[in-house]
């Protein structure tokens, strides 16, 4: 029924799902086999493997497949592939693992998904790796931070048997395999298809792009957007989803579909824009388009980009006739007013202005409550917008202080709590560090572990309570930088985060010394006391710095509360929450 379709890549379309006779005989055997609970990106990694749609992948890579990819984008055997696609798992879990064996990979409920065959185990260079991958190894690029940062120390290559792909409940019709989109191709009658890869909401300039592409091709569309994993503080996927739904009656009919994919990005650029090409050749699309900075995370904190803004379009144009997927490539689309219409920047008439508006832009207008043009966007998708992000003065969001003990955090979060209160609006509730550690943390320690546990979960409690439209107020000592963007990350996407560093120099703050901590450290008495037996690392992303030295809490709270005034967060439009 679908042989007509363009062929997958390798030529074939692996389904790693074991027959049900199969599947009884690796569930019994699982019982004396060690087990591993995937993480997300590893789910998002194994249903992928699973359906095909990393055809002609058949397992976690090798290492002798893992070694070509970063070095040649190609696997052992010399097909195209441009992505290390590992399952990496902690030390402890490795060494009861050997080559030969049997591993049980399950989801976070312990469910088991699929049996993997140990065939290679191998502890690789990781930042030789970022370097090869993503072409850097500064940690301001998302994949690389999550590289060097949280991936396990080594690496499980070997072949699937799958039992069952990970369950999802939502937007279930449209969680289409390659094997679904390609007999849906097939049941339309298409037979020319360009695919469009998103992982952001779409508006005008997008759906002119598309319209275009599928123009100039001759081709009907698959909006295929990522519901994976995306870039940290991206918009919520239940959120663009719907801006599709609303965004597909613009279309001519039986033109375009929609199906989404369940892929973890790694905002790879150029060699990720390769691995989105050979991924949608296997749901059977000829021909994909490639905009401007495909795939790319943007720019270092120093202006700099990773990736040029054609690059993408320059690494797909070389490995064309490998591909088997057409590259439709795109310049960025501008409104010129004056005409009432998009086009492509390097086909805007001589002399016409024009207009855009950037991400950071609309993120302002819908933090302020002011109205996207219509020009911009479809007036269904702003709606859907605005239905998950109303604007500041009515989101949740965290106040997150972090300095040395005797800084004045809590004398300054208790002041804050009481004006906060007194403005009224929306619940406020107050986190204080001893008291977390009384209530929610009594069982744990002071080592590093211990204390990345207890500041986890104040950043998880403070995550719900932004979520749901409260204002939390956090004190604890926070010393390390990593564990407060990890907090940072769980909260940002459900409203605003505040970072307030206490930098009291250590001298006052011992001074103070109301509770004789630093005495008894000093003394040796008290074991792993920051400042002085462990380290505290100063935030260099904090949203306000504040030195108690010379001011009073009041003075201090009362800087806070002008910042949350200026950032909108406070003021006109916070008495219409509750």
């Amino acid at each position: 029924m679908t042989d007509h379709l363009i062929a997958p890549h390798g030529g074939a379309l692996v389904d790693l799902i074991a027959s049900a006779g199969r599947q009884r005989e690796l569930r019994e055997g699982s019982r004396g086999w060690p087990s591993w609970d995937l993480t997300p990106r590893q789910s998002c990694d194994l249903e992928l493997l699973l359906d095909g749609a990393f055809s002609p992948l058949i397992g976690f890579l090798r290492r002798a497949d893992f070694e070509r990819v970063c070095a040649e984008m190609k696997l052992a055997n010399g097909a195209l592939w441009p992505m290390p696609i590992t399952l990496d798992v902690p030390q402890a879990l490795a060494d009861q693992l050997k080559v030969g064996g049997m591993l049980a990979l399950r989801d976070a409920e312990g469910v088991m998904l699929a049996a993997l065959h140990v065939e290679d185990l191998w502890c690789p260079e990781r930042e030789r790796e970022a370097q090869a991958v993503f072409g850097t190894t500064n940690k301001e690029h998302p994949g690389v931070a999550h590289l060097l940062d949280r991936v396990h120390p080594v690496y499980v290559g070997g072949r699937l048997e799958g039992l069952q792909p990970p369950l999802h409940y939502d937007f279930q019709a449209l969680r289409r395999t390659p094997t679904e989109v390609r007999a849906e191709f097939a049941r339309r009658g298409w037979r020319t298809v360009v695919a469009f890869q998103t992982r952001n909401p779409m508006h005008r300039a997008h759906q002119e792009l598309t319209l275009r592409a599928a123009r100039d091709v001759q081709a009907n569309l698959l909006i295929h957007p990522v519901v994976g994993m995306t870039k940290p503080g991206d918009v919520d996927h239940y959120t663009r989803v719907r801006c599709y739904q609303a965004l597909l009656g613009s279309y001519p009919p039986n033109s375009a579909m929609l199906s989404l994919l369940g892929l973890a990005m790694r905002m790879g650029g150029p060699r990720e824009a390769v691995w989105h090409a050979i991924i949608r050749k296997n749901y059977g699309c000829t021909h994909f388009i490639v905009g401007r900075d495909h795939a790319g995370p943007g720019k270092d904190s120093s202006g700099t980009p990773f990736y040029g803004p054609y690059d993408a379009q320059e690494l797909l144009e070389r490995h064309q006739a490998e591909l088997g997927i057409a590259m439709v490539p795109f310049k960025q689309m501008l409104y010129v007013p004056q005409l009432d219409s998009y086009f492509p920047e390097d086909a805007v008439p001589e002399g016409a202005e024009t207009v855009d508006i950037s991400g950071t832009e609309q993120r302002r207008r819908l933090q302020q409550g002011i109205e996207l043009p219509a020009w911009f966007t479809f007036p269904a998708v702003e709606r859907e917008l605005r239905r998950s992000s109303p604007p500041r003065a009515r989101q949740g969001f965290t106040v997150f202080f972090t300095g040395l003990s005797g800084s004045g955090k809590s004398t300054i979060a208790n002041v804050l709590l009481v004006k906060l209160l007194e403005l009224g609006g929306r619940s406020v509730t107050l986190l204080d560090g001893d008291v977390v550690r009384k209530h929610l943390s009594s069982e744990l320690g002071f080592s590093k572990e211990h204390r990345d546990i207890n500041i986890r979960r104040i950043g998880y409690v403070a995550s719900e309570i932004t979520k749901h439209g409260g204002i939390a107020i956090c004190a604890p000592i926070a010393p390390y930088d990593r564990t407060r963007k990890d907090v940072r990350g769980m909260i940002d996407p459900s409203g605003g985060f505040i970072l307030v560093h206490a930098a009291t120099p250590i001298e006052v703050c011992e001074a103070r010394d109301r509770k004789g901590l630093y005495a008894k450290a000093r003394a040796g008495l008290v074991k792993e006391f920051t400042g002085i037996s462990d380290p505290y690392e100063a935030p260099g992303d904090a949203e306000m710095v504040i030195d108690t030295t010379d001011i009073t809490p009041a003075e201090a709270a009362q800087q806070i509360l002008l910042y949350l005034e200026s950032e909108g967060f406070i003021g006109p439009g916070a008495e219409a929450t509750g």
